[in-house]
Formats: C-alpha cells, structure tokens, sequence
C-alpha cells in the first residue's frame, strides 16, 4: 500500500491504537527549557515517578535568558529560579543539560540540528508550538503543554490523534530578494493562519529541494502558524550532507544504516493526501506582515487588502489596523521603523546573519533604529566571528547579542516599548508580542536590514541592485 511520508514516520512510532480514540506514540526525542519543564517535574515528584529514559532527553536554556552579560547572575527572580529548576531537575534526572555559558547553549530548535540530535524519521516534541522545526529533517514533530511533557518525561510516549494530511507544492525558482521566510509567510497571506488546521503538511517541490537546511527549518517552524500541527520535508542529500559529522550523528557502520533507512523516508508516487495546494515561485516577492497574526501579510511592493479581500472577519481585521496605526488601501513602503529584531528558531542561524550583513555591508545603521542582533546559538555567535561578518556589522554601528530567544516573545528585557515598530525575523507578530502594546511586522533577514539601515520598510531589492 503506497504511503505518504508522514504516514511512514507516524505508523512506525505507534505504540497502541485506541479504538475511537488517540494513538498512543513513541517519542525519539524530547527537548525541554526554562518556561515549560518545572512544573512537569513537580508533577513526577508529586507522583513518585521518575524520567524513564532521561538519554532521550536534552535540556537547553533560552526562552527568558538575558541576551547582554550572561556571566553574570540574572536580576529576574522569577527566570533565575526557572533556570536553577532546569539545572537541577536535569542533575537529578541523568539529563543532559546546557545551560548559560555552555559552549552548546542555545535556542532549543537551533541546538538540536546543529549538535545531531535531529535526525530523519524521529518523533520530536518539546513543550514550545515551534518545536515543528525539526520537521525540515523528515521528522514529526511538534510543540506539546505542561502535561504532556510530565507523560514524555516518565513513559517516552504521548497519546495523540492522527492528524490529515496536506501537502503544499511550489515549483519553479525564487526571485531576487526572496529568501526563505517569505514562502510560508507567502502561504500564510493565501491560506490564513487557520489555513491548515487540523492537517500536518509536507512541503514538497522544486523551491523545497533547493533550499538549504537552515532555508528548511525556516519553512517548517512556520508551518505551526498556518494551524498545522506540524510541518516536514523530505530528506535528501541536502540533508545527509548537513548532519554527516555532527556530535550526535550516527558514525562509521551505524551512519550507514542510518542512511540505508533514511532513503525510505519519501512519499510514494501514487500516495494521496486529504488536501493538496500548488504555487508558483514566480508569484512570490519579498513579503512583510501588516496586521496582528502572520497570516496578515502581503508582497513588499503592494498595498494593505481592502478588508473584503482578507479572510479574517471584517471587524477583526480592522481592530488589527486600528492596532497596528494602519489602513486598508495604504502602502507599507516607507513605514518609519523603531526596532529590528534578527533572530529566533526561525531566523537566528548563520545563513540568516549571512544574508542580513549582505545588505548592511558598506552602509550605516540608520539613527532611528533599535537593532538586536542575537544569534540562534554559541556556535552560530562562533561562526559570525569566524566569517568576518561581526567585523561587517560593528562598521555598520551594530553590535552583536548573546544567544537566546531574546525579543520573539519579550521573555527577558529585550521587550520593544509601546507604540513602537519592529521589523522582526522572528514567528509572531500577536499583539504584545514583543512587549506590551509593541508592533511587529514580519519578515526576512533582508527586509530586516533594508529596514535597519534606512529606518523605513524598504524592499530589499532596491539595496541589493545598488550593491
């Protein structure tokens, strides 16, 4: 019977089937952080139960730590006792654990990858919705709540319904500008952000096969923004080549099976999905968000949508507008920016600093702009530092942060005030996200810099021409 490659990964973890009900579904790997874990912990100590198998779990610190001065104790009480309770849960569990100046310390969905603890065909979950990251590696995988970590924690399973299945399409080649990021959030003004409820996608086509890893994991942290529960490709030798050699892979004979089973990991020509879409890379620009969820969101060079033309109800999208200091029918070009965040599970990796410093090269900073620059990881920090691109950014008038998930969601101090407008690579641009009455419009690493180094919403274009 042919088979999707969702149904290959999902069949082959289930446990248990309950008749009329869920699965019950073998977990490969569990990330765990500050924000999520203490109270499942509580909860196996209330119980009397302990980690069944504490090596399949890795522990990381990221959501509330600071991005400036990390050598030093953290002021917050509350985010200094979540990080004490990681560290010690984790020693008193056997789990791994990377905390603040560990050299591996990171943002969970950026450490896991480049360390090898993502692998194709795994079943991942942590308790953060972006978790679908791992999706990118041919996994399944996808955020879960506080008890749901407390039951991976003591059985290595969870119990979930199967989701449907979707597969979205794009065949052609990007344009000039287009990195990325903007393919989902292309899909995400098509779809909305209730677009793909209730379905795990595939993302499959020629724009998905040449894109890179890093391009991957992008798409698929975004996938959680569309409804899905999750998102996945392929794996391929993009992503063969992208783990041989990391720490964690597997090595010598066993690499070699791994790689034999991996091969498998791919839909069947004749396999049927619940839902299909299909796009045109030619269709897709520069993309930047306007409104209150990601799904709000058009080409760079277009005007905000009439409120007829959106699928959010009218007067929603208009409370979005009213929030946002926007109209319908106004162009985004030219917008004044307070903020520019480059950074997050879906944009804080090398090839995201690679890009930005490609457009900021040989210009200025602009006075009116706030930059964060935080990158995804320790490594990810080494590696700008190694390519001369810190040498690029500090000529620019900017300076580099430490690693953390720092103003995605305004857990620490990096919050942007109120009123203000932030450009960000980041995953969302809910209200308040990136702190209390703060605005956020999404985007790629290189309207972020258009953006940094012209204090106005700028297609990236014109900047990459004049390079």
């Amino acid at each position: 019977m042919s088979s999707t490659l969702f149904d290959k990964v999902w069949d082959a973890h289930v446990v248990r089937k309950i008749e009329d009900g869920p699965d019950v579904f073998l977990i490969d790997r569990h990330f765990i952080h500050e924000v999520t874990s203490p109270v499942a912990f509580v909860g196996l100590e209330s119980r009397g139960l302990g980690v069944m198998f504490p090596e399949r779990t890795f522990a990381t610190a990221d959501h509330n730590t600071p991005t400036i001065n990390q050598h030093l104790p953290v002021k917050d009480p509350l985010s200094a006792n979540q990080l004490n309770a990681l560290e010690k849960n984790s020693a008193k569990y056997g789990i791994s654990h990377w905390g603040l100046g560990n050299p591996k310390n990171g943002i969970v969905h950026v450490v896991g990858p480049e360390n090898g603890i993502t692998l194709p065909g795994m079943t991942i979950v942590c308790g953060d919705s972006h978790t679908s990251t791992h999706g990118a590696f041919g996994c399944i995988a996808f955020g879960i709540g506080t008890s749901e970590v407390e039951m991976v924690l003591s059985s290595q399973c969870i119990m979930q319904p199967k989701p449907k299945k979707m597969r979205i399409t794009i065949n052609g080649s990007l344009g000039k500008g287009v990195l990325p990021k903007d393919v989902p959030l292309y899909i995400l003004s098509q779809i909305s952000a209730s677009g793909a409820t209730g379905y795990f996608i595939e993302f499959a086509g020629e724009v998905f096969e040449k894109m890179s890893m890093e391009g991957r994991m992008t798409v698929c942290n975004l996938s959680i923004e569309m409804g899905a529960r999750g998102g996945m490709i392929a794996p391929d030798e993009t992503t063969f080549n992208y783990l041989k050699g990391k720490d964690l892979a597997p090595k010598g004979e066993a690499w070699d099976k791994a790689l034999a089973y991996w091969k498998t990991l791919k839909t069947d020509a004749d396999a049927t999905f619940d839902y299909e879409l299909t796009y045109n890379a030619a269709d897709i620009e520069p993309q930047i968000t306007y409104g209150t969820n990601p799904g709000l969101g058009t080409g760079i060079s277009k005007h905000i949508p009439m409120a007829a033309d959106v699928q959010d109800g009218a007067a929603s999208y208009k409370k979005s507008l009213e929030y946002m200091g926007f109209h319908e029918d106004e162009s985004i070009l030219g917008k004044k920016i307070d903020y520019v965040f480059l950074g997050s599970c879906t944009n804080g990796r090398i090839e995201d600093f690679r890009a930005f410093a490609s457009i900021v090269k040989g210009r200025k900073k602009a006075d009116n702009i706030t930059a964060w620059l935080v990158p995804g990881s320790h490594v990810v920090e080494s590696q700008i530092k190694e390519e001369g691109i810190l040498d690029i950014l500090n000529e620019a008038g900017f300076e580099l942060r430490q690693p953390g998930c720092s103003a995605c969601l305004a857990m620490n101090d990096d919050k942007v005030p109120a009123g203000k407008y932030a450009v960000s690579t980041s995953n969302r641009n809910f209200e308040g996200r990136q702190g209390p009455n703060s605005r956020t419009l999404l985007a790629s690493p290189y309207v972020a810099a258009a953006a940094a180094v012209t204090g106005v919403v700028t297609d990236p274009r014109e900047l990459l021409e004049e390079a």
